[in-house]
């Protein structure tokens, strides 16, 4: 997808999801894929082979369940839940997603230059932008289903790869995790072999070269302030 406005994750047209993913916006498009994805997870765990008791995809089981739940609970479909809704998702897809980590990686060497202070501001606000992206795909859920094609794991570091299937396209889809604290969290994912985290850092990487740091920032803000608008 490319943004028309010539930054942020790059993948190619004819990859999009069809049904519920149709939007003409390739950055919905991006977010109705993993929203589609975080939520089909569900399925392939319900009938997967139990695996090792910590195994990353018992480790977002949990996860995924409680956000099907609310996505499907009859009280919060009315308009004037929508809003509590989507707190009750974001609050749950928090604990999947390790922004920090995720931060971290999209600006690679960049990330040891910054201050702490700089660090923590660019977090969050990467946290609401990403938190922005799904959270408005939440009605555009349709019918797409993720098959489970196995788990990989390498010391603190696990893949679990799955594909993306709707009427008429398969979607590979990798998740990334690592172990924190004893849970796995997710630090990327991988669409049809793109890296989400590889996709942002090259955008991020030609606009602070182009401008700055701080004029990433506002590109982000700009795009979060789109996000909300819409």
């Amino acid at each position: 997808m490319m943004m028309k406005s010539g930054w942020m994750v790059e993948i190619q047209e004819n990859r999009n999801v069809q049904h519920g993913c149709q939007s003409s916006n390739p950055l919905s498009r991006l977010s109705c894929i993993f929203l589609a994805s975080l939520l089909g997870l569900v399925l392939w765990m319900t009938v997967a082979v139990a695996g090792e008791n910590d195994s990353a995809k018992e480790q977002v089981m949990a996860t995924v369940d409680q956000v099907m739940q609310i996505l499907s609970d009859q009280q919060f479909k009315a308009p004037e839940q929508a809003q509590e809704r989507r707190r009750l998702v974001t609050q749950s897809v928090n604990r999947l997603l390790d922004y920090e980590e995720m931060g971290k990686r999209t600006l690679g060497a960049q990330w040891k230059k910054l201050t702490v202070r700089e660090q923590e501001e660019f977090v969050l606000l990467f946290q609401q932008f990403l938190s922005n992206l799904y959270e408005s795909q939440f009605e555009a859920y349709s019918d797409e289903q993720v098959k489970y094609l196995g788990e990989r794991r390498k010391g603190e570091f696990a893949e679990v790869r799955t594909v993306l299937v709707s009427k008429n396209t398969k979607i590979p889809l990798d998740f990334r995790l690592f172990r924190k604290s004893g849970q796995w969290r997710v630090y990327d994912m991988v669409v049809d072999g793109i890296s989400m985290v590889k996709n942002f850092r090259s955008q991020f990487s030609r606009i602070i070269r182009a401008s700055s740091f701080q004029g990433l920032l506002v590109k982000l803000k700009t795009k979060t302030e789109l996000v909300l608008a819409r």
